[in-house]
């Protein structure tokens, strides 16, 4: 199956606690960190939830 890499670009200072799980949940913890993930749904909502904070990497 395809993976898709996201970084976390935007500090998650000042966001609702629940983009804060949520990038918790995709395993960002630090700014410019990279991690890879299979290509699903359910991923690509957590990242369309806090596009705003993130981006993918190609």
């Amino acid at each position: 199956m395809a993976t898709i890499k996201v970084k976390q670009t935007r500090s998650r200072i000042g966001a609702p606690k629940d983009q804060k799980k949520t990038l918790d949940a995709l395993g960002l913890t630090k700014m410019h960190r990279v991690v890879e993930h299979e290509d699903n749904a359910s991923i690509r909502g957590l990242i369309n939830k806090v596009h705003h904070l993130v981006t993918v990497v190609e």
